[in-house]
């Protein structure tokens, strides 16, 4: 019974590989010893960009001490916020000084330009890779994040704000309010709600007394 189910094992797991590699055959990679880069972009303009308006380069670095002042979070990155011009070419060195792998993930880019919307390095435990990739025209504000599972939850979510930006994003590490309050902030909520609880019991006993 078990020969028959090796066969079996193989034949799913081989069609399983197919599949994501089918998946994500649409994106670009470029590996390296040191991780990998997916949909990078030198030199196609998005719509609205005439011309390349500025040249960037911003180093990354991630790493577990920037997240020790942070209450809530475990994995951190050396900022979480970038502003860059329209139609800035921008060169990113990710630093990987931590001992796990961690990702660099730009979202809701121009899906003509970038496959899934996306621009992403990763980079190996101990190894650095950059990557290059062109601002859209819009004035926008765009997620970054670690992909890796729960990195972002764990601490590693920034910003990026294109011109004027087009509003904070929610719970980006230790710049804007969480979408949903976590317990350990206040830590007078406790207080609070025992008060209101109080305050609420009382008031209902006087309206139940009253004739």
């Amino acid at each position: 019974m078990r020969l028959i189910r090796l066969p079996i094992f193989l034949i799913v797991l081989s069609f399983s590989i197919a599949a994501q590699s089918q998946m994500h055959s649409h994106h670009h990679h470029m590996a390296s010893k040191g991780g990998f880069v997916m949909n990078e972009n030198f030199e196609n303009l998005p719509n609205g960009c005439e011309k390349i308006s500025n040249e960037e380069k911003i180093t990354v670095r991630a790493n577990k001490s920037y997240a020790k002042n942070i209450p809530g979070t475990i994995y951190g990155m050396s900022d979480y916020e970038w502003n860059f011009e329209p139609c800035s070419r921008v060169e990113v060195t990710f630093i990987n000084e931590d001992e796990v792998r961690h990702m660099w993930m730009i979202h809701g880019l121009p899906k003509y330009l970038y496959p899934a919307g996306m621009f992403h390095i990763e980079a190996l435990a101990g190894e650095s890779q950059s990557g290059t990739f062109i601002v859209p025209s819009e004035n926008q504000n765009y997620l970054v994040h670690c992909d890796m599972s729960q990195h972002m939850e764990m601490g590693m979510r920034g910003q990026i704000i294109v011109g004027k930006g087009s509003g904070d994003l929610w719970s980006v590490t230790g710049i804007t309010d969480h979408l949903y309050r976590s317990s350990y902030l206040p830590q007078y909520i406790i207080f609070l709600c025992f008060f209101a609880s109080v305050l609420g019991y009382f008031l209902l006993t006087k309206l139940v007394r009253k004739p």
